[in-house]
């Protein structure tokens, strides 16, 4: 207040240079809080904690139950280029392996798709957001459950599958985990058991060889009856030609010998 009423005394002029007003606390009179929070009562304490709502647990656990559907995603330029990419690779090969993409160094990767690359066997790895809805409407939707992880196909347009395993083999860390031959799907043991098949010429011999020996047989067992009939014939002829020089210009038959003594 009194700094007021100096400033007010001053009229118009300003304060000389230097001179700051004085400051004073104005203190009012507000009572002080004196109430404060009762203390509730130890048997109502009781009752209360009693009484306690307590909501019932779900019989699902939140955590289990399968998340909200995602808003559709508009559909890129790059995922349309997948989705063909796709469809291309398991149209025009007949060998498609599934193995687990594991973390390896991109000096292994290059050495891998070079000795895969010697026998036409090609490596690809596409994102399950595109492999998976492409497989649920296709025949080969039993290859749904080996894509799980990081996957990395291998295709070639013919069955590779003595090369391939041969390859893997030098490779541990890359693990087979199925795939289809010709439209028929194959775990990891068909593909072992698919290499140790023999070659598709020794095959078709073996073939030619099978149905060659029933033919043979049954061309013997045909001609059979007609040689025993003219090896019997030409006996006949032969005993009949032996007979007839035998025989005497009479006509007649020569008695037969007598023993002597009789």
């Amino acid at each position: 207040m009194a700094a007021a009423v100096a400033v007010l005394s001053r009229g118009s002029f300003l304060p000389a240079a230097g001179w700051l007003p004085s400051l004073q606390t104005v203190r009012h009179g507000s009572k002080a809080v004196t109430r404060h929070r009762r203390v509730m009562h130890f048997q109502r304490q009781k009752l209360m904690a009693l009484t306690e709502y307590i909501p019932p647990k779900p019989a699902v656990n939140p955590r289990c139950l399968p998340s909200p559907p995602s808003p559709p995603q508009e559909e890129t330029g790059l995922i349309r280029l997948l989705r063909r990419e796709v469809a291309a690779v398991f149209r025009d090969n007949r060998m498609i392996a599934v193995c687990q993409n594991v973390a390896l160094s991109a000096e292994d990767k290059l050495l891998i798709r070079h000795q895969l690359r010697k026998h036409k066997i090609l490596t690809k790895a596409f994102p399950n957001q595109i492999l998976k809805p492409f497989l649920e409407d296709s025949k080969y939707q039993n290859l749904l459950p080996l894509f799980v992880g990081h996957n990395l196909l291998l295709f070639s347009e013919e069955p590779k599958v003595k090369e391939m395993v041969r390859v893997l083999k030098s490779i541990p860390f890359l693990p087979l985990l199925g795939g289809c031959i010709d439209d028929t799907i194959l775990s990891r043991q068909g593909f072992l058991h698919y290499s140790k098949l023999p070659s598709l010429a020794l095959v078709r011999g073996e073939l030619v060889g099978g149905l060659t020996l029933p033919m043979a047989r049954t061309c013997s067992l045909l001609q059979h009856p007609p040689l025993q009939l003219t090896t019997l014939l030409d006996q006949y002829v032969r005993q009949q030609r032996e007979g007839d020089a035998v025989m005497p210009a009479s006509g007649k038959p020569e008695p037969p010998d007598t023993v002597p003594g009789s």
